[in-house]
């Protein structure tokens, strides 16, 4: 008589070890993240978001000598427009900072690392959401206001570590 005829449709010690073989299979293709974050887990990419940490924290600190060692002298941002006028290059970056923590009183900086590539030997993308806290004079009092983004970093291999050359 077949087994589903006796009440069991399947034997269960085989439904046991199957149900094993393929989670442990599952288990050896999972990749790994680095915490809180949408990253591999590499030796290298942990590099990366470390140094991204110094640069996040920089930010909140409103550190400008520490932001402009972090930043290549190649820097360059467009700001995203076509007309030139509005354009940063390494010399301006110290101006455009120091203007900018002039008028914010405190400052939350955020990441969200969401994938590292790179795309020849010497770049380093970092695309990543950022959540930025900050509070600027209002009217009758200080005011905090709030921004949610997608930004990336464009940084350039610099030996052991990396300058930013692109997306302060």
């Amino acid at each position: 008589m077949p087994a589903f005829a006796a009440g069991c449709p399947f034997d269960m010690r085989s439904a046991t070890i199957t149900l094993f073989a393929t989670a442990l299979s599952l288990a050896g293709c999972s990749k790994t993240y680095i915490p809180n974050t949408d990253v591999e887990d590499s030796s290298q990419n942990r590099k990366i978001v470390s140094f991204c940490e110094e640069y996040r924290h920089a930010v909140e600190e409103k550190n400008v000598p520490k932001l402009l060692a972090m930043a290549s002298p190649l820097y360059h941002e467009t700001a995203g427009t076509p007309a030139g006028d509005d354009d940063i290059d390494y010399e301006g970056l110290k101006e455009y900072l120091t203007a900018l923590y002039t008028k914010t009183s405190d400052i939350r900086y955020e990441m969200r690392y969401r994938r590292i590539s790179v795309s020849d030997s010497q770049h380093v993308y970092v695309d990543y959401t950022y959540s930025a806290s900050y509070k600027m004079p209002g009217l009758q009092a200080d005011e905090w206001k709030h921004k949610v983004e997608e930004n990336r970093l464009d940084l350039l291999i610099d030996g052991d570590s990396f300058k930013i050359v692109a997306g302060m």
